[in-house]
């Protein structure tokens, strides 16, 4: 997407490369301006109505959403597992030409991405990627915001993600790199981001100077300011027999006290449900160094802050 492109040409917001350093910038300012004055926001999505298709369970998201939806005057339909995975029951097409006959908007937390693209292609709606197998661009956009809370520039923060390689980490790095922001990637051998991710990053690190650090060695992670982890078992596959192999495996990318002192960082960060004790200890996750529930709470504000701007337009 050409760097010149400004905010009001968002159509839909469905992957974290989709947009650039300009764009990202001013949605986190947006966030953050509806954070401190919610007041001025509050007729923001008056009269407007948003579909929220969820084929995974949810609690931040769901909430979040629902919460978040109220707040800017409007009003949201939660349709949930009761629908059948999309494509199932009726084409993805279908569903998308449905809601465009009634909402306003949809917001789509999905096992696929191609259902995610399926539904922006057919839909005559703004479609929101409230999480698919690939991306979670809302998650990445609230942990920037959070960020920007505690740092004035962001392309000066240094940030690791410890565990592994998933649609979070994907999201992660690809808003980072966008961002100038310094990113490191530590993940066990055979759990790394996929190949297309990774060549994306390293574009948008090129483009914006950052650095980006790829390893499996725990011990590399360098000086950080941030580190930031996520479950190590999927979720539903939390009774997989491959479990205690995969718990065995990544026992040493534990994020602690001890790999917090060893890259002097200042601030772990974790989307939840965390697995405490697996893949971070009980007591960093309550610390002070942890902001996670600031996190958890951005998530409203910076999904306020793309709603806000996909129906102004």
């Amino acid at each position: 997407m050409s760097s010149t492109l400004p905010l009001t040409s968002l159509v839909n917001f469905l992957a974290d490369d989709q947009l650039n350093k300009a764009q990202l910038l001013a949605l986190i300012e947006l966030a953050i301006n509806i954070k401190k004055h919610p007041n001025d926001y509050s007729q923001a999505l008056a009269g407007k109505s948003v579909a929220m298709i969820f084929e995974k369970p949810s609690l931040r998201t769901h909430v979040s959403f629902d919460m978040g939806i109220n707040k800017l005057g409007g009003h949201a339909l939660y349709l949930g597992q009761q629908n059948g995975k999309l494509g199932e029951r009726e084409r993805v097409s279908d569903y998308a030409k449905n809601l465009s006959c009634f909402a306003d908007l949809i917001v789509a937390r999905v096992f696929s991405h191609d259902s995610i693209q399926g539904l922006a292609e057919h839909a005559s709606i703004p479609v929101i990627n409230a999480l698919c197998d690939v991306y979670h661009p809302c998650q990445a956009l609230a942990d920037f915001v959070t960020l920007s809370e505690t740092y004035a520039d962001l392309s000066q923060v240094k940030l690791a993600y410890v565990g592994d390689g998933n649609n979070v980490s994907n999201s992660l790095m690809l808003m980072a790199a966008t961002l100038g922001v310094d990113f490191t990637l530590i993940c066990p051998a055979g759990h790394e981001a996929q190949q297309d991710i990774i060549e994306k990053t390293k574009l948008l690190a090129q483009e914006s100077g950052s650095k980006l650090t790829l390893t499996n060695d725990i011990n590399a992670i360098g000086k950080q300011d941030v580190i930031y982890t996520d479950t190590w078992i999927s979720m539903g596959d939390e009774d997989s027999s491959k479990k205690a192999e995969i718990l065995a495996k990544f026992a040493p990318y534990q994020v602690n006290h001890a790999l917090m002192a060893k890259a002097q960082a200042s601030m772990v960060l974790h989307c939840q449900p965390a697995h405490l004790e697996e893949e971070i200890t009980t007591e960093l996750f309550d610390s002070e160094l942890s902001k996670v529930f600031q996190q958890a709470e951005n998530r409203m504000w910076a999904q306020n802050a793309v709603l806000v701007t996909l129906l102004a337009n």
